[in-house]
């Protein structure tokens, strides 16, 4: 299940580490159940995308 999350962060375009790291330090804090959708991989900005060195 983790790796399924992990590689649809990757297809959305979000760091996955970063949004586990934020996902699970929203959940300690006490994220309404009501509102588990904002925190979905798509529902997160993507990452920039890095620029080639010439």
């Amino acid at each position: 299940m983790i790796a399924s999350l992990i590689e649809t962060c990757k297809l959305a375009g979000v760091e996955p580490r970063g949004y586990l790291a934020d996902v699970i330090t929203r959940i300690v804090e006490g994220h309404p159940n009501s509102r588990l959708d904002e925190l979905l991989p798509w529902a997160y900005p993507a990452m920039p995308t890095a620029k080639a060195v010439a």
